[in-house]
């Protein structure tokens, strides 16, 4: 089914949605949550808790790429149970060193997700990756959206791992003088 006729089922609230969705999307959407929580049960509820997400927000939402829209969902998801599950201690986990990475790109070394203002970020972001290559483009998104580690990344481009983290730590100071000079005050 195609991604307009299942919005058309959630705009009709239409249950079908749901099993549409599911079939579609749901390997994908798992593998988006499992990145960041580790567990196959905890990645499940969040991929159940996604659908619900997504029927609770379409409408009024219309989203242009229904993928993108339930990943992010999805991770949104994931990261809300990550930082619940790990509150209390940090460890060596990727999505700690994927959020500290974006954060040292960010003035006064605050936490993004508490003092900037999202929408604006996320259009600056957006307009920053538009202008990189698509290698590199790739690259960030699988290290800070997907939360794939340095090595995962690695092996999938066929580059060396210090490459890699040379490649991501010019792109995040790049980003750093892009949110600046479009007054992204974070």
């Amino acid at each position: 089914m195609e991604d307009r006729e299942i919005i058309a089922l959630f705009f009709d609230r239409d249950e079908g949605a749901i099993r549409e969705t599911a079939k579609k999307y749901g390997s994908y959407l798992f593998m988006v949550a499992v990145r960041i929580v580790e567990k196959n049960e905890d990645a499940e509820e969040c991929v159940s808790d996604t659908y619900l997400d997504a029927w609770n927000t379409i409408p009024p939402t219309k989203p242009n790429y229904l993928k993108l829209f339930l990943a992010k969902l999805a991770r949104n998801r994931a990261l809300h149970v990550y930082r619940a599950a790990h509150a209390k201690k940090r460890d060596n986990h990727t999505v700690d060193a994927v959020l500290d990475e974006l954060t040292e790109c960010l003035s006064g070394g605050v936490e993004p997700e508490r003092e900037a203002d999202k929408q604006e970020l996320s259009r600056a972001i957006s307009i920053f990756l538009e202008k990189q290559r698509k290698v590199e483009r790739g690259m960030f998104l699988r290290r800070y959206f997907y939360g794939e580690s340095v090595k995962e990344i690695a092996m999938r481009y066929g580059l060396s791992e210090n490459k890699i983290s040379v490649s991501l730590h010019r792109m995040r100071a790049k980003l750093k003088k892009h949110l600046e000079a479009e007054g992204v005050h974070v």
